[in-house]
């Protein structure tokens, strides 16, 4: 006798699946949009780029890896090395578990 139910939750949970998978990149472009826009606040002096001071005041995490997101020493740092930087910690992260 086949159960009719065994179907319906092999469907569920490729739904589920699918739904999370496509959750992820409207997620990922959320925490694009919030990085970007922290950053434009932090960045007082709307140079593009943010000093040791200016993450300090608004971008507490960024001060605190500051010397190395700056690893070339120019004094500030830019989106792109933020950005960079945060996806080098999350990979790092996902290899340790």
């Amino acid at each position: 006798m086949r159960t009719p139910f065994i179907p319906v939750i092999l469907a569920c949970a490729l739904f589920a699946t699918a739904g999370a998978a496509l959750a992820e990149p409207a997620r990922g472009e959320r925490l694009q949009a919030e990085l970007q826009q922290r950053f434009a606040r932090a960045d007082s002096n709307g140079d593009g780029r943010l000093t040791a001071e200016e993450a300090k005041a608004g971008m507490p995490f960024v001060s605190r890896h500051f010397a190395v997101i700056d690893a070339e020493g120019q004094g500030s740092v830019s989106l792109e090395q933020i950005k960079g930087f945060a996806q080098a910690q999350m990979a790092r992260r996902k290899g340790a578990q």
